[in-house]
């Protein structure tokens, strides 16, 4: 409640407050129920201010990220570091990125969290000559003391990621979704009325070629 108190006040302070406060959890299978214990950290899931409590609830990570000159870009439970580096000089950012992770992830567990560092992924993005003079050196980045292979591509909140940036695998990606889908509408339109197969047009394909469609400009 402590963050909450640099922005909300008075009576909306108050009302957060009951509502996150004294709550408990069990686990239930069958007719077996776990004890009910205390819920202390976290927030609850399943309504609307629980993408917005958490986000505040983490927002003090950002300061341990930029202790270490490192930039970052935060969505949810979803993090993604971003550092700068020279092509003929990789140890001293590497290095920079190994000490970042190693203090999220205390951080992570000093507020009741968790960073699972085999779910991250990396990604070195640059021109050719940079990329062959990195990836000839470089096969593995710590990551929370960690060491990951580094990636081709990345998937990024919807969006395939390359080591050019020539978005080329994501526009196929995006392509092949469409196509399957329209395929999909296509034997079952003569059952439809024509709104209804419109609808289902913006929905399942116009709905993915929209999304993040100013990257491919």
């Amino acid at each position: 409640m402590l963050r909450l108190e640099f922005g909300v006040t008075a009576t909306v302070l108050d009302w957060l407050q009951s509502y996150l406060e004294g709550r408990s959890q069990f686990v239930k299978i069958g007719q077996h129920q776990s004890p009910t214990i205390g819920v202390d950290v976290g927030v609850p899931q399943g309504f609307v201010l629980g993408p917005l409590l958490f986000a505040v609830y983490c927002s003090p990570v950002s300061d341990v990220i930029a202790h270490h000159g490192v930039q970052y870009h935060h969505y949810a439970d979803d993090m993604q570091l971003h550092l700068a580096m020279c092509a003929n000089n990789t140890t001293a950012g590497l290095s920079v990125l190994a000490e970042c992770t190693t203090d999220v992830r205390q951080w992570y567990q000093q507020n009741g969290l968790q960073l699972n560092p085999d779910k991250s992924e990396a990604l070195i993005v640059g021109t050719n000559n940079q990329l062959h003079a990195v990836t000839s050196s470089v096969s593995s980045v710590s990551v929370a003391g960690v060491d990951l292979p580094v990636a081709e591509e990345m998937k990024v909140l919807g969006v395939v990621l390359d080591q050019r940036l020539t978005f080329s695998k994501h526009v196929s990606t995006v392509a092949r979704s469409c196509n399957f889908h329209a395929q999909a509408v296509r034997h079952i339109r003569h059952l439809l009325m024509t709104d209804l197969a419109q609808t289902l047009a913006c929905s399942l394909i116009l709905s993915r070629i929209d999304y993040c469609n100013a990257l491919t400009f």
